[in-house]
This record gives structure tokens, C-alpha cells and sequence, in this order.
């Protein structure tokens, strides 16, 4: 493993300290507490998974799972049966190719999110690692609902160097949006990153708004590659799988952003979300530093959930 990956994996471990305290402990007390494998057992374990954030369904399966691999296995040892929970879980969280196709070829990015989740953080770090990268970025400041949104998002182009499309407080957000495409067509960007509003108390006025914006990268720049990602607070636990589905009444969702995952005990969250909705966390937050919104791993994630040492070169 790179120098860079074992840095980030080992923030990583310890961003999800509280995850790990509110759920592994309470595993690892199952596995040595219990002398038989019976349904008492498969209950603390089913109730330390969901007490984790992982929600029942998942937890359901999880479990559905593992006492299917119990009995193939013929283990009778509790302490056994730690490995394959791993494994359910990582099974869980498959969910095939993470796919990041929109750092190779042009593309619109549309970020969604509710206020205080992080979202324009993430639209600015995002755009940083992607300028970091060669690539050429613009952003949209199409949250124009909140001065503060534009504010924060001029703040980040100016620390990122990103160039930065932006009209004034209360613009329409899908006017911005069409001046950010032409400047994206004449400039050559490679990556047009748009922050978007989302008031979910206003579900019409939001979906008519998401509407507009797309009939607008539609007509304008239909030959762009799409991508819309929900921006989800991990401290916020079951809310945020709520929020999540929300936001696919209204929008083609193709990827998660799980932000402020260091300061929860609540990161199990990230296993619901990818078990339950079928859409992959495509990124991580776990700190305040551009290089703490990274690339999501669900093999590095249980991994560092559980203090196991990764063993990729």
C-alpha cells in the first residue's frame, strides 16, 4: 500500500474509533461472553448491529447470512464466527464496480444535499483533488438560496484555484447553471462541479427546481457525462438513509458523499446505505483536510472498522 493510503487508512481507523467503540466492543463481548452458538447469541449480535446504525434489514440479512455460514461450516465456537460476521458485512456492502467515470471524460457534477451536511465543503475539496490532478474543473455556485453557500464556495475556489461560476443571492439556481456550461464548453473543462440547494421541507419547489436544471444540462450539454451525488451528515445515523431516499424521489441519484464520519459513533450507517439503497458512497469525509474527503473503499472501511490490518501492498 502506498505511503498516501496507509495515511489515510490509518485517520481511517481512527476516524471510526466511536463506530468501533459503539459496535465491535459490544461484538467482541458477544464472542467471548457466549459458550454456544443458540438463538440468544444471533439476538445480542442482531441488537449491537442495529444499537451500530446499521438498520434491521441490513442487520437482518447480516445475520440471515452468517447463520448460513455457520451451519455450512459446522463451526460451533462462537469465537469463530467473528470472521464470517466480516464477511457478511463486506457482502453486504458489494454492491460491484465503485465506478469514478466522470474524472475521465467531461462531465457535469451535480452535488445534493441539505444544509449543514457539508455539501459545499465537499464540492470544494472534490473540485482541489480534481484541479490536483490535472484535471480542469469549474465550479457552479447554484445554491443561491444562501449567501453563505456562494460565500463558502468562493472561499474554496480561491484556496482550491478552481475557477468559479456565481450570480447574486436569490438568482435562479438554473440560470447559473447555464452560464456555467457555456464558460465549461468555452474554457475546455473537463469537470463542471455544481452545488446545488436542497430544501427537502420543500420537496415541489426543489423537484421542480432539479427539473429545470436538467432540462438545462440536457439541451446545453447533452454530450456531458452525468453525475449526481447526495451529500449525506454520517453523524446523523438513520436520517441520513432517510434524507437519502428523499432525495431519489426527486433525483436520478448515482453515488453517496458520507461526510463526518471521525466525530460519530454512528459510521455503520455506510453499510445501510449501500445494503439498503443500491447506491454506492463513492466518497468519504473523516476530517477537515482536503485530502479527508477520499475515494470510498467497503473492503479499507470494515477493515479499519474492525482494527484489522490491511494487507494490500
Amino acid at each position: 500500500m502506498s505511503e498516501e493510503k496507509k495515511g489515510f487508512f490509518s485517520r481511517l481507523v481512527k476516524g471510526l474509533t466511536k463506530t468501533r467503540d459503539n459496535i465491535v466492543s459490544g461484538i467482541d463481548n458477544i464472542f467471548s461472553g457466549f459458550s454456544s452458538i443458540d438463538d440468544d447469541f444471533y439476538e445480542e449480535i442482531e441488537e449491537t448491529l442495529i444499537m451500530g446504525d446499521l438498520g434491521i434489514h441490513t442487520t437482518e440479512k447480516i445475520i440471515e447470512d452468517l447463520r448460513a455460514k455457520v451451519k455450512e461450516n459446522k463451526i460451533k465456537d462462537p469465537s469463530e464466527c467473528k470472521k464470517l460476521l466480516i464477511e457478511s458485512i463486506k457482502e453486504q456492502m458489494n454492491i460491484g464496480e465503485n465506478a469514478y467515470d466522470f474524472e475521465n471524460q467531461k462531465s457535469v457534477v451535480l452535488v445534493i444535499g441539505v444544509n449543514g451536511v457539508g455539501k459545499t465543503t465537499s464540492v470544494g475539496k472534490l473540485s482541489g483533488q480534481l484541479k490536483a490532478k490535472g484535471k480542469r474543473v469549474l465550479m457552479a455556485a447554484a445554491d443561491t438560496f444562501r449567501a453563505a453557500a456562494i460565500e463558502q464556495l468562493t472561499e474554496w475556489s480561491n484556496r482550491a484555484g478552481v475557477e468559479i461560476i456565481a450570480q447574486k443571492e436569490g438568482s435562479d439556481p438554473a440560470a447559473v447553471i447555464f452560464d456555467a456550461i457555456q464558460a465549461a464548453k468555452a474554457r475546455n473543462t473537463d469537470v463542471l462541479i455544481c452545488d446545488t440547494a436542497g430544501r427537502l421541507h420543500n420537496k415541489k419547489n426543489l423537484m421542480e427546481e432539479l427539473k429545470k436544471i436538467n432540462r438545462i444540462i440536457e439541451k446545453e450539454y447533452s454530450g456531458a457525462y452525468r453525475e449526481n451525488l447526495v451529500v449525506l451528515d454520517g453523524t446523523t445515523g438513520q436520517n441520513a438513509l432517510a434524507q437519502a431516499r428523499q432525495f431519489m424521489e426527486v433525483a436520478d441519484i448515482t453515488g453517496i458523499i458520507l461526510t463526518k464520519l471521525d466525530g460519530t459513533a454512528k459510521g455503520g450507517i455506510a453499510i445501510a446505505i449501500q445494503s439498503e439503497l443500491g447506491i454506492p458512497v463513492k466518497y468519504i469525509g473523516v476530517g477537515e483536510h482536503i485530502d479527508d474527503l477520499q475515494k470510498f473503499n467497503a473492503e479499507e472501511f470494515v477493515n479499519a472498522l474492525f482494527h484489522i490490518s490491511n494487507s494490500e501492498d
